[in-house]
């Protein structure tokens, strides 16, 4: 081969979601396609969500676990998704990737609002030169806006800054390569709209793409969810013409793959003090407390009731899937309250119309949203379920037709009425139109960061008397 002729391999993957049962398997495929390639012409990334706040490893360590394992398996470069970013405070972010990450964290559209500058612990692009090759890497996240405003981020438009890094880092480096978390869609509009991008590591909608996706001038490589793939990307370069001859790449399953034994003992320990730190006693309980998916229940009251108190609503509106389990009476631990209501989702207030209401809950009478299967947004249950509300009382006729069963509904005492505007406390969720259609077409909407609905769940727990009201009927059969 050609001195000018220089190879590099990129190892990349994306949408772990705190799958600890597959990091002992990707750790072996990480350090095994390494040794195929000459030493120091790898470079492993990962494109965001690794973590993910319903595992007990990641909870019970604010994130930390994660980072000791992407340690040990030899991350270089890490982009941080909405699973990071969101659900951690910036302060808990700094400890754990500050304190604890050997590796480059990236965050080029994202920056400390108090600071209009990206933490110290965070990088707007970085450039690795690999026997003559340089690479300059940039990292955007999802652009949610009206969250990241909440806990204090500046979150700017990511093709705007990768429009930027692109034009300063062309002239330093010979390969651009962007980590995206902003989904298959966004990374073949920035493929097609922004000149001067070698590839482009893409994830956030779960997208496998087994081979690189040839998208104008610029390759997409994506590796799905659930580290069940890790991908390798391998680039041929010509230093002296400066010219990227070849790309290939494919994805590879890990369960081909032996565990890593080091991974595993390292994940046992972590778990073990996790599980430690979860069985801390938050709550008491004189009864337990019932969660139903199809029909009424005292702790989906709870929900909904804690809900509406939080963000100062009038009605409380949650659906019943929120809550995979019911509470025993007696000691209620950080375990417990995961196991329950596992899923990253906040509470909002929104304003809706009387008839926009009434048409939610008739929907939530049927079978067929009951079992509505619902997938992402934050979501870690299994159905919809139907809705647990605050604030109403329903009469209903279980045998009258669908859409027509309810007879009449009271907000507080009184009649509810069609093109009257309410404060309804609800659930993101519902905001980006999934279950109940007509709950997002709320206006209005203002979201709550970064209490998550067991938060609230145990703030209600600890009150006795919200704990008793919750047994009272809100569906009555007429």
């Amino acid at each position: 081969m050609s001195t000018t002729i220089q190879k590099v391999t990129i190892l990349h993957t994306n949408d772990i979601h705190s799958h600890f049962e597959q990091m002992p398997q990707v750790a072996t495929a990480v350090h095994t396609l390494k040794s195929r390639h000459e030493q120091g012409t790898v470079i492993t990334i990962d494109c965001g969500d690794h973590m993910d706040r319903m595992y007990i490893e990641t909870e019970g360590t604010q994130g930390i676990a994660n980072i000791q394992v992407m340690n040990a398996t030899g991350y270089d470069i890490a982009l941080l998704g909405n699973n990071e970013g969101l659900t951690y405070s910036i302060e808990d972010l700094a400890i754990a990737y500050g304190d604890y990450a050997d590796f480059v964290v990236l965050g080029s559209n994202l920056f400390d609002a108090r600071t209009e500058q990206h933490p110290l612990w965070m990088k707007p692009y970085h450039i690795s030169e690999i026997n003559g090759l340089r690479m300059g890497f940039i990292g955007v996240t999802a652009y949610f806006i009206d969250f990241y405003r909440l806990l204090n981020w500046d979150i700017r438009k990511p093709m705007e800054v990768v429009a930027h890094w692109v034009k300063v880092l062309r002239e330093q480096v010979d390969v651009i390569v962007v980590l995206s978390h902003l989904g298959l869609n966004q990374d073949k509009q920035m493929a097609q709209e922004i000149t001067g991008i070698d590839l482009i590591f893409g994830g956030h909608t779960h997208h496998l793409l087994e081979k690189p996706l040839l998208v104008e001038n610029t390759y997409l490589c994506a590796t799905g969810k659930f580290g069940q793939y890790v991908g390798e990307v391998e680039l041929t370069f010509d230093l002296e013409t400066h010219c990227l001859l070849e790309v290939s790449g494919r994805c590879i399953e890990v369960n081909r793959f032996e565990k890593d034994e080091s991974i595993v003992r390292l994940i046992q320990e972590i778990r073990e003090k996790s599980e430690l730190e979860m069985t801390q006693v938050v709550a008491q309980l004189d009864e337990p407390l019932e969660i139903h998916w199809y029909e009424e229940s005292s702790l989906g009251n709870l929900l909904a009731t804690g809900i509406r108190k939080w963000v100062d609503a009038e009605i409380g509106l949650t659906n019943s899937g929120q809550l995979l389990q019911s509470l025993r009476h007696g000691e209620i631990t950080k375990a417990d309250l995961l196991q329950m209501c596992p899923s990253p989702i906040n509470p909002c207030r929104m304003l809706l119309r009387g008839d926009q209401i009434q048409l939610a809950l008739e929907e939530s009478l049927l079978l067929s949203f009951q079992e509505k299967a619902i997938q992402g947004y934050g979501f870690r249950g299994k159905w919809l379920g139907s809705l647990s509300t605050s604030g109403l009382r329903i009469e209903y006729d279980p045998e009258a037709p669908s859409l027509h069963k309810i007879k009449r509904i009271l907000v507080n005492e009184e009649e509810i009425i069609a093109d009257k505007i309410y404060r309804v406390g609800t659930i993101d969720m519902f905001t980006f139109g999934i279950g109940y259609l007509s709950l997002q077409q709320g206006t209005e909407i203002e979201y709550y960061l970064p209490e998550f609905l067991r938060d609230l769940l145990l703030h209600e727990l600890r009150d006795p008397a919200a704990v008793a009201k919750c047994q009272e009927r809100h569906w009555i059969k007429a």
